[in-house]
């Protein structure tokens, strides 16, 4: 939205009813000629008495009613004398109350800020200011002046207004000079600026087209940005060379020299990989040649299988009450023996069962085994299944975050490694290079690992294809289910999961069981039939209420992509009601009673235990939960049992979860799943995307959409190949 479709409001600052020092979203009220009004937004160190200009757009709170979002604030220092002093009498600047203003004021007049911060110790000149005080006084001063500077120059440049407390907390009272000296920092992950916005912000503060410092910047958010949206470890050099010469638009012989000199600083690796001049962000060299040595370790050690193992594994059997097929009998050997085991196949091929059986030895062998998974959801699930407790790989490796830096951190590490004598971690195919790195780091020499999961699934959101890299190399001791059991081969679910991952159209017309093809195909009908479904035709039918559906799209945009269908499924099973608490943010309303999702990793977010003791920090991103009130600005919501309280400057971490895309339902299983497929990019209307995707469903599948849709989902295996150099690693040893 342009600058011309803002509102404008001025005024002299009344009170500052709450600010956040963390990220600066303040609320405050604004004197706007007599009448006072009601400003929220980024405005870091604002006091009383300051005049704001500010742009933004009118919102309802529904209970404190209108508010200015703000955009763009422009700031003045108080000037006049009545203005100055209601600023100093505000408690703005420490150690200043309404008697030391006062006397400043009197002494000095409307010079009195400049005073403050150019030569403070004429405050000296006031009975009781010491010469300590003063310089202090005149420290907190500039310090607010810094602030203040930085987002006016935020303000004039277009950048979001947020920055100034990231920037503040990374580089101190410095930063506006450090952004000024190089603005491609702000392309950093704690930042997220586009690296448009940073080269023009650049290039208007006199950096040269061919400056080294642009030029080596692109070749850096070439790297970062190939890394963790597509999923590379590294680059080709020619083709990030290529990719920096068209993001630049200059010749690659110059970007050749640049890159050069990244190499020599250890700012990027360069080494021969699978026949490729591989470019490394040093991070990822380092873990993913990590991993490979590790597993390559690991995968050589042959353990002593305990005493009597198959008199072991019949006991197990017969506690079970179940008799292993050769392939899962195989799986539950193999742990016995081997350090590190892989274990897949797709659905109904009995991975459940290997694993507690496995779980079930290890017990008997005396070991302590942890159990984990790459998300919340999955973990619960493990859990589950083997009747024990299980977490997410960041919980045990106790996560946290670094104020100073901004950076994730993990406690258990080879310093202070898991007290753990085997590892089981399950949806290995979603974790990726620089985790998994995390984890090896974090086993005793003796611990065992045994990685779980299906490598047809969708790979992993961050760097690499960990999961099928280690299969593929055929070093790693591995065995593959491939039997497709007779109680699970009833299932249409299975049966057809396993159609489509062939490259198998399903009868659709067949409607039959556990999995159905609903026809419609005009957007308006897709989101009719599927609302209709949720609200009355499943609860009422099948006994399947709407909490225990989840609506799946392979798209966010579009007429039946996940913004579309929250917007309706919102509507149609939260509506709003009287007493029920509401609150706006961006596109979205939330409500209590709303299931929304966690859409960013947050490591310093803390969460308590449901009616319990327990608590801990971190919330990831692809968490789903239920908003449970609303409550002045804060929203609270329950994550299965860990309980969250969100205050207004944290809802951007928040989105309606009603439906969700296929991506983010990785690693998750709902009793119902419906699938819309109707349209959508050829990059997301894929062959993996529905198998994905019918794999979520445990009792029921629906899909709604045309069936033209699903048969080019299944015709179009594209999978966007990932540089990787993990597999040529073990292959060559």
């Amino acid at each position: 939205m342009s600058d011309q479709e803002l509102e404008r409001i001025e005024g002299a600052v009344s009170a500052v009813i709450f600010q956040n020092e963390e990220n600066g979203y303040t609320i405050l009220k604004l004197d706007v000629h007599g009448e006072e009004v009601t400003v929220v937004g980024p405005m870091a160190g604002t006091a009383p008495g300051e005049y704001l200009s500010i742009q933004g757009r009118w919102t309802r709170h529904p209970v404190y009613g209108p508010q200015m979002k703000a955009e763009i604030v422009d700031r003045r220092l108080p000037q006049s004398m009545k203005e100055i002093f209601h600023y100093l009498s505000s408690g703005a600047i420490k150690g200043v109350g309404k008697t030391t203003a006062r006397l400043i004021i009197e002494e000095f007049g409307e010079d009195s800020l400049t005073v403050i911060e150019e030569d403070p110790e004429q405050l000296t000149k006031i009975k009781g200011i010491t010469k300590k005080r003063a310089r202090q006084i005149g420290e907190v001063f500039r310090q607010q002046m810094g602030a203040r500077r930085l987002m006016e120059f935020l303000t004039e440049h277009r950048l979001p207004l947020e920055l100034a407390a990231l920037l503040r907390r990374a580089y101190g009272d410095v930063a506006l000079e450090v952004v000024k000296a190089n603005p491609y920092l702000l392309v950093n992950e704690e930042f997220e600026v586009e690296f448009s916005q940073a080269d023009a912000l650049a290039l208007s503060l006199g950096v040269g087209p061919e400056d080294p410092l642009r030029l080596e910047a692109g070749l850096v958010f070439e790297m970062a940005h190939n890394n963790y949206s597509n999923g590379h470890t590294f680059l080709p050099r020619r083709k990030l060379v290529e990719a920096a010469s068209t993001l630049l638009s200059v010749s690659g012989e110059q970007l050749e020299d640049c890159l050069d000199a990244l190499i020599r600083r250890g700012e990027a690796d360069c080494e021969q990989v699978a026949g490729q001049e591989a470019v490394y962000l040093p991070a990822l060299h380092e873990a993913e040649t990590y991993i490979a040595q590790r597993i390559l370790e690991m995968s050589r050690a042959e353990l002593l299988p305990p005493e009597g193992l198959d008199r072991l594994i019949r006991r197990i059997e017969k506690e079970q009450r179940i008799s292993y097929a050769p392939q899962q009998r195989q799986a539950v050997e193999l742990a016995a023996g081997r350090q590190v085991m892989l274990l897949t196949g797709g659905p109904g091929t009995g991975k459940t069962t290997c694993l507690r059986g496995v779980l079930a030895l290890f017990e008997r062998m005396g070991l302590a085994t942890a159990l984990a998974a790459p998300t919340g959801r999955a973990a619960k699930r493990l859990g589950e299944l083997c009747n024990t407790e299980a977490s997410t790989i960041h919980r045990l490796l106790e996560t946290g975050f670094d104020p100073r830096t901004g950076k994730l951190v993990f406690t258990r590490n080879s310093y202070d490694p898991l007290k753990a004598d085997a590892v089981i971690v399950d949806e290995t195919s979603m974790v990726d290079v620089p985790l998994m790195a995390a984890l090896l780091d974090a086993l005793r020499d003796d611990c065992r690992l045994v990685l779980v999961g299906d490598p047809d699934q969708l790979p992993s959101v961050g760097p690499g294809s960990l999961f099928a890299d280690l299969i593929r190399s055929g070093v790693v001791p591995t065995v593959r289910l491939t039997e497709i059991f007779r109680q699970a081969a009833q299932s249409a679910i299975i049966r057809n999961a396993h159609l489509i991952n062939r490259g198998q159209l399903p009868d659709l017309c067949r409607n039959e069981g556990d999995f159905f093809c609903l026809i419609r195909r005009e957007p308006e009908r897709v989101l009719e039939t599927i609302v209709d479904l949720c609200r009355r035709r499943l609860p009422e039918r099948m006994g399947i209420p709407a909490w225990e559906i989840q609506v799946l799209s392979p798209t966010r945009r579009r007429g039946t992509g996940t913004r579309a269908l929250n917007q309706v499924l919102q509507t149609a099973l939260n509506p709003p009601l009287e007493g029920k608490g509401e609150r706006r943010f961006g596109d979205w309303v939330f409500r209590a009673g709303d299931r929304v999702m966690q859409v960013r990793n947050n490591y310093d977010i803390l969460w308590r235990e449901e009616g319990g003791t327990d608590s801990g920090m971190g919330m990831f991103n692809g968490d789903i939960g239920v908003i449970r009130s609303i409550e002045k600005e804060v929203i609270t919501v329950d994550f299965d049992g860990k309980v969250v309280e969100y205050s207004p400057d944290m809802l951007g971490e928040l989105e309606p979860a009603f439906a969700v895309t296929v991506h983010k339902a990785q690693g998750s299983e709902y009793r119902a799943v419906i699938l819309a497929a109707l349209e959508g990019a050829p990059m997301l209307m894929t062959r993996g995307v529905l198998y994905t995707a019918v794999t979520r469903a445990r009792e029921l599948f629906i899909v709604v959409g045309d069936p033209a849709a699903v048969a080019g989902m299944v015709g179009n295996n594209r999978q966007t190949r990932r540089y990787s150099g993990l597999r040529a690693r073990l292959a060559e040893e």
